[in-house]
C-alpha cells in the first residue's frame, strides 16, 4: 500500500521567541499521536518552527490503515439453546444487539469453552479523510499563554493566524481553522522572499522555503548562528554563547546573518555585568571576551536580512547600543557620588513587606543573625558587622534600578570605591549567592553567614505571618531560599542544629509579629525540600524520610546518613532488614505495657538466645560507628543481624502463653528496634 508525506504548516504573525519552539513540538507530537490512534503507520516525524510558522512533517504516512478484525463474544454455547433446541433469550438478545439473527452467529472457541459470537472486519481509515480532524485536535492542544483576537471574528490564538498549509504528498487536504481554509500556499521571508509560495509536494517543503530565504529547522538555524559567530572572532578572542540567548535569537530570525560591531573603549570602565546586560537583555547581542576574561569593546548581532550594505546594518546597531551603554555609564558615575552608607539610610523608606517592616529593618536583622551564627560558620564577626550594614544599600542605586540583575554586583563596586576592604565588598556581592539552582556558593564564611541569614530572615518572616507558598505561587521565592539554606549549611556548617539556627533567626523579630510555631513550620518545610537537593544523587524520598524519622538535627548528619542508606538500600540485607524492621514496629505499636529489661533466664528457644547474643555483640560496635558518623560501617554491622532476626521470626512465637515470656520477647524486639533506629528507620523502606 502506498504512503506519502504529511505536511501541516500554521502561519502566523511573529510569535514570541520564548514560546514558538515548544508550541511546535507540542503540535508535532499531537499530530503524530492522532495518526497513531487512527492506526496509520508512519516514518520519521520532524518539527519545524520560526517566528512566523509552526510546522510538522511526517514521512511515509500510510495511505489507508490496515483492516482490523474484532471478536465480539456472546453467551456460552451451552446457554444459547433451550432443551427443545430453540434459541434462548440470551442468544436472541445478543444477536439483536449485533443487528443479526441468532442463526448468523458463529461459534468461537475460547479458553473457557465455546461461545457464540461474531468476527467483525473493520476497514482501515483513509489518511486523507482523518487528517483534518487530527490536525484540528492537534492545534487545539497547543497551550497558549495569552490569547488574542484579530479582525471581526472571535478566533483566538497567541498571534493572528495568516495561512494554513495541509498536504498529503502533492494533494491538498482541506481543513478550516481560524476562519481560513488550507491550501498549498506558504509565505517566504518577509523581506527577501515572495509573499506567496506554492509548495508543490510535502517532500520539498524545506527546499522550497530555503529558496525563499527561510530556514525552517530550529537546530539548523542554531548551528548556522554558532558557525557564523565563530568566524567573526580572532584566535585570541572568544564569544560567550549563552544558550538562552541563542534560543531567543534563533526564534527572531528566519535567515540568520551574524555581524560584528563595536563600541567605545571608554565604556569598559563601567562594571562588565552592566555592559553585558545592556547588550544581551536589551539588544540580544553576544559579547566577546579576551582569553583572560576581560570584556572586548565589540559585540555580535544576528540580523534577519542579508544586506548588500552590511556596514550600514552594523552602524545602525552601534548607534542603538551607544545610548544604552551611555546610560549605564551615567548611572555608575552618579551612584559613586554618594557612599553606600548614605544609600543605606534611604532603605528606611523602602518597604520589604507590610508586616515585616522596611529593607533597613531587614538588613539590620540579617546583620544581627549573621553575627550570632558567625562562630558556627567560622566567620569573622567584625567583617560581617561591617558588610551587614551595607548589603542592601545598592538596591536604591540608579544602576540597580535600571539593571536589577546587578544587585550585589553594583554594591561590590561601590564598596571598593568607598574604600571598603575586598572581604567586605565580596560579602556584599556574594550574600546573593546562590541565585538559582546549581549556582555557585559564597566563597567566604562571612559571605555565607550573610547569605544564610538573608534566606532565614525571609523564610521565618514570611512563614511567620502565614504567607505559605501554594501551588505555583511563591512570590518571595521561598523554595529557592530553602534550597540555598540547605546548600550553605552543608558547605559551611554541616553540624549546626537546624532548631538552633531557626530559633536564632526568629529571635531577631519583635515577639508579637510571628506565629509561635514558625520554627517547627520552617524546619518541616526545609526537610520537605531535601528530595529536590538530592534528586541527582540517587537518594530517594523514602530514604530521606527514613533518616529524618530518627530525629536528626543537622543537615550534615542527614547528608551522611542519607548517602549511606542510599548505598545500602536495594541490597538483599537491606530489603530483609527493612521488612523485619517494619514487622517489629508493627508488633511494638500494639504493646500497651511497659517492657522490662531482658531476663536471660527466660530465653529458652535457641533462636531467641542467638538473637540476644547477636544484639549484645553488635551494640558496642554500632555505637562506636554512629559516634564517628561512620554510617556505612554502622549499616554493615546491622546487616550481620539478618540471619539471627530471620531465625527468630521463623522459630519463635512472640505472643507466648506465659505473660513473662511474652514480655521478655517483646523486650528483645524493642532492643532490636532500638539498634535499627541508630541510623535510620529502615521500616520506611519496606515495600
Amino acid at each position: 500500500m502506498s504512503a506519502h508525506t504529511v505536511l501541516f504548516e500554521l502561519g502566523t504573525e511573529e510569535l514570541p521567541a520564548g514560546e514558538y519552539e515548544s508550541m511546535a513540538k507540542i503540535l508535532a507530537n499531537a499530530v503524530e499521536s492522532g495518526l497513531e490512534q487512527q492506526g496509520l503507520a508512519m516514518g520519521e516525524v520532524r518539527m519545524f518552527a520560526t517566528a512566523r510558522r509552526l510546522s510538522v512533517l511526517i514521512d511515509n504516512v500510510q495511505e489507508r490503515a490496515d483492516d482490523t478484525e474484532q471478536e465480539v463474544l456472546g453467551p456460552p454455547v451451552a446457554a444459547a439453546r433451550a432443551d427443545d433446541g430453540s434459541w434462548t433469550p440470551a442468544a436472541i438478545g445478543f444477536a439483536k444487539k449485533q443487528g443479526m439473527s441468532p442463526d448468523e452467529l458463529q461459534i468461537i472457541g475460547t479458553e473457557k469453552g465455546d461461545r457464540l459470537g461474531i468476527r467483525k472486519i473493520t476497514e482501515g481509515v483513509l489518511c486523507a479523510d482523518v487528517l483534518p480532524e487530527v490536525v484540528t485536535q492537534a492545534v487545539n492542544s497547543i497551550p497558549v499563554s495569552k490569547r488574542m483576537r484579530w479582525g471581526r471574528e472571535r478566533h483566538e490564538f497567541l498571534r493572528p493566524v495568516q495561512w494554513l498549509v495541509l498536504l498529503y504528498g502533492a494533494e491538498v487536504i482541506e481543513v478550516s481553522l481560524f476562519g481560513l481554509t488550507s491550501d498549498r500556499v506558504s509565505r517566504g521571508h518577509r523581506f527577501h522572499g515572495h509573499s506567496f509560495v506554492a509548495i508543490p509536494n510535502a517532500n520539498v517543503y524545506e527546499a522550497t522555503l530555503r529558496e525563499q530565504f527561510v530556514i525552517a529547522s530550529v537546530d539548523e538555524r542554531k548551528t548556522l548562528i554558532k558557525n557564523q559567530i565563530s568566524r567573526l572572532v580572532s584566535q585570541d578572542e572568544r564569544v560567550i554563547v549563552d544558550e538562552n540567548l541563542l534560543s531567543e535569537v534563533t526564534g527572531l530570525v528566519e535567515w540568520p546573518v551574524a555581524l560584528r560591531g563595536s563600541f567605545d573603549k571608554s565604556f569598559l570602565s563601567v562594571p562588565r555585568q552592566a555592559l553585558i546586560s545592556s547588550m544581551r537583555e536589551h539588544q540580544k547581542y553576544f559579547h566577546i571576551e579576551s582569553p583572560d576574561g576581560d570584556l572586548v569593546p565589540s559585540f555580535i548581532t544576528i540580523s534577519n536580512i542579508e544586506s548588500t550594505r552590511p556596514e550600514s546594518v552594523v552602524y545602525g546597531n552601534e548607534k542603538v547600543i551607544r545610548p544604552r551603554l551611555a546610560d549605564a555609564a551615567f548611572f555608575f558615575d552618579t551612584d559613586k557620588e554618594t557612599t553606600l552608607a548614605s544609600k543605606a539610610l534611604r532603605l528606611e523608606r523602602v518597604l520589604f513587606q507590610r508586616d515585616l517592616g522596611t529593607l533597613a529593618q531587614k538588613q539590620a536583622r540579617i546583620s544581627d543573625v549573621a553575627q550570632l551564627l558567625s562562630e558556627q560558620l567560622g566567620a569573622d564577626k567584625a567583617t560581617i558587622q561591617a558588610a551587614g550594614g551595607l548589603i542592601k544599600a545598592d538596591l536604591v542605586s540608579d544602576m540597580v534600578g535600571e539593571f536589577p540583575e546587578l544587585q550585589g554586583i553594583a554594591g561590590r563596586h561601590y564598596a571598593l570605591h568607598d574604600g571598603e576592604s575586598e572581604a567586605i565588598a565580596n560579602a556584599i556581592e556574594q550574600h546573593y549567592w546562590p541565585k538559582f539552582s546549581g549556582d555557585r556558593l559564597p566563597d567566604s564564611p562571612e559571605a555565607a553567614a550573610l547569605a544564610l541569614a538573608d534566606r532565614l530572615d525571609t523564610l521565618i518572616g514570611i512563614f511567620g505571618i502565614g504567607q505559605v507558598p501554594t501551588g505555583s505561587k511563591d512570590p518571595f521565592a521561598l523554595r529557592r531560599a530553602s534550597l540555598a539554606v540547605i546548600r550553605i549549611l552543608l558547605a559551611f556548617a554541616p553540624s549546626a542544629s537546624l532548631e538552633m539556627i531557626l530559633t536564632t533567626a526568629k529571635q531577631s523579630f519583635p515577639s508579637d509579629v510571628l506565629d509561635e510555631g514558625v520554627v517547627d513550620t520552617v524546619k518541616a518545610y526545609l526537610l520537605d525540600r531535601l528530595p529536590a537537593h538530592y534528586e541527582d544523587q540517587g537518594v530517594s524520598v523514602d530514604i530521606l524520610r527514613s533518616v529524618t524519622a530518627v530525629g536528626t538535627e543537622s543537615v550534615g548528619d542527614i547528608d551522611c546518613r542519607g548517602l549511606a542508606v542510599a548505598q545500602f538500600a536495594g541490597s538483599d540485607a537491606a530489603n530483609a532488614l527493612a521488612a523485619a524492621n517494619k514487622r517489629v514496629a508493627n508488633i511494638l505499636t500494639k504493646v500497651d505495657e511497659a517492657l522490662p529489661a531482658i531476663d536471660q533466664g527466660l530465653l529458652s528457644e535457641p533462636a531467641e538466645v542467638a538473637l540476644h547474643r547477636a544484639l549484645t555483640e553488635s551494640q558496642a560496635a554500632l555505637d562506636a560507628a554512629v559516634a564517628n558518623n561512620d554510617y556505612p560501617k554502622a549499616l554493615s554491622n546491622l546487616a550481620k543481624l539478618r540471619e539471627p532476626v530471620d531465625a527468630f521470626f521463623d522459630n519463635v512465637l512472640v505472643n507466648a502463653d506465659d505473660a513473662s515470656v511474652r514480655l521478655n520477647r517483646l523486650g528483645l524486639l524493642k532492643e532490636l528496634r532500638g539498634q535499627f533506629l541508630k541510623v535510620a528507620d529502615l521500616a520506611v523502606l519496606a515495600r
